[in-house]
């Protein structure tokens, strides 16, 4: 479904400074879910389970896609999370990432702030 939307084109994007500018999809990896952000729910985030992320991605109309197949991901790792917050976030980082580069979604890693 996905293969609809035309491959991501990095001359569109903003500059990672700029990232509250993003306008395609948005996720945030947090040790016990992730958050979709989209212009088209603007200001409403959906709370999905890590292997639930891709499904919810494929839903999203066209014009949710203005930069193509691409997505920007924030790790919300903050300087007092747990080993316990840590390991989960590796996790859950690592399903959503192998499930996005599966379907050829490139990443946009923002650093935390």
């Amino acid at each position: 479904m996905l293969q609809v939307v035309p491959p991501a084109d990095p001359a569109k994007y903003p500059a990672l400074r700029e990232a509250k500018h993003w306008s395609n999809p948005y996720l945030v990896i947090r040790p016990d879910a992730v958050g979709l952000l989209t212009s088209v729910a603007a200001n409403e985030e959906q709370i999905l389970k890590p292997d639930e992320v891709l499904h919810a991605l494929v839903h999203l109309p066209a014009s949710a896609w203005p930069y193509g197949r691409a997505v920007a991901i924030l790790v919300d790792e903050k300087p007092t999370s747990s080993e316990q917050d840590k390991a989960a976030l590796r996790r859950n980082r690592g399903i959503v990432a192998g499930d996005l580069e599966g379907a050829n979604v490139a990443i946009t890693w923002i650093p935390a702030p």
